[in-house]
């Protein structure tokens, strides 16, 4: 009967926090964050440590429905991002840290100049690294029902880490999302693939740069970075390209891209096996870039296209490439027009990932294909005149 009893009572534990995966009350959300940490086989002082004082943090939410940044256009983010400051303190730390980046790129295969761009983008290399309460973060957005899958998992991937001694669920501090550090990484990719790179035995993003490159190394290669590949190169191309074959979902061998006419601006291409896609941010008249498998990687790291494409290009500019040639492209759309493109564009039967006025993978794919339907040239690169079309 007590065999019986223990199993019934598991039960309706784990169906009690099931009942409540998102929303509800935040201290009922809580209590059931607790059973199930319980059931993981927490013990019940270092939950009741862990959960003890969390609250909501209204501040987060707000941070989370406000991401303005984004709606940029590359040349405009690029140029905000990209300052004179970070590309002087970029050639500082490669020097400074030369030994932890030459075991970066011998053990893990990561270019040094990609790490140096997210270390600048996300903290300014580490001398802001954020001051919302991780734990209180990521109870708020895991409560929240915009993305509980994504966050509730880091809930306890943070206890994983207060019970190493790597986390203080009252004094840890990081970013709106809960990511933590000079890297800027979620709690689920510390636990696991954090490295401890000074040697002193714990594996601290906040204080520890050698901790923190060695582990943001480590997350991009168990995440399919290939080690010793390029991942962005900026090219030229042919007046009369067939435009269509442009954007992520169309890949060829680097040599065929060549036989097409595209170019490296110095010359050259790398690697010309490789399959590679032609990226061009704005359009046909502004940047154009060839994407190898390794840029994809980066959309594990930040989703948003202009960001992860400025934190590639950054790369490579920290490793010798020269500043983009950024053309005449197009005037874009404002926020409030691309939110009426992508009205339009879901009325029309396309699924462009939300109507958010911000121009995303699905939203681009769109446009390309609705610019080829009205004769066009189809750049994904949406303007006032399609929209007027439309």
């Amino acid at each position: 009967m007590r065999l019986i009893s223990a199993t019934l009572l598991s039960l309706a534990l784990s169906t009690a926090a099931h009942a409540q995966q998102c929303g509800g009350s935040f201290s009922g959300f809580v209590d059931g964050l607790r059973q199930e940490a319980m059931q993981r086989g927490h013990s019940a002082q270092s939950v009741n440590a862990f959960f003890n004082g969390v609250s909501q943090d209204q501040a987060t939410l707000q941070a989370d429905r406000r991401q303005g940044i984004f709606t940029r256009p590359f040349v405009d983010f690029s140029r905000r991002l990209i300052s004179q400051n970070r590309m002087d303190h970029g050639r500082i730390n490669a020097e400074r840290y030369r030994s932890v980046f030459d075991r970066m790129e011998r053990e893990f295969g990561v270019s040094r100049g990609v790490l140096l761009a997210f270390w600048a983008f996300e903290t300014d290399f580490g001398a802001f690294q954020g001051d919302y309460n991780t734990v209180n973060s990521l109870v708020t957005l895991a409560h929240d029902c915009r993305r509980p899958e994504l966050f509730r998992p880091q809930v306890f991937a943070a206890l994983d880490l207060f019970e190493s001694g790597d986390l203080d669920p009252r004094r840890t501090t990081g970013a709106w999302a809960g990511e933590i550090g000079m890297v800027q990484m979620l709690p689920e990719d510390i636990r696991d693939r954090g490295i401890d790179g000074d040697g002193d035995g714990h594996v601290d993003l906040q204080g520890s740069a050698p901790d923190a490159l060695l582990s943001g190394a480590n997350m991009l290669r168990s995440l399919g970075w290939r080690a010793n590949e390029p991942w962005l190169v900026e090219v030229t191309m042919p007046s009369d390209f067939d435009w269509s074959q442009t954007g992520l979902g169309t890949t060829r061998r680097v040599s065929q891209w060549q036989q097409m006419g595209v170019q490296g601006r110095n010359g050259t291409l790398p690697d010309t096996n490789l399959q590679a896609s032609v990226l061009l941010p704005q359009g046909r008249n502004g940047p154009a870039f060839m994407a190898y498998p390794n840029y994809s990687v980066l959309f594990e790291w930040n989703q948003s296209f202009v960001y992860v494409t400025t934190a590639a290009y950054f790369a490579t500019r920290l490793e010798g490439a020269p500043v983009y040639n950024a053309g005449n492209p197009d005037p874009g759309l404002d926020q409030t027009q691309m939110r009426q493109l992508q009205q339009r564009l879901t009325e029309m039967g396309y699924d462009v990932g939300g109507i958010d006025g911000i121009l995303g993978a699905r939203t681009r794919d769109a446009v390309q294909e609705v610019q080829g339907q009205l004769g066009l040239p189809a750049d994904a690169w949406p303007t006032l005149e399609l929209l007027r079309r439309l």
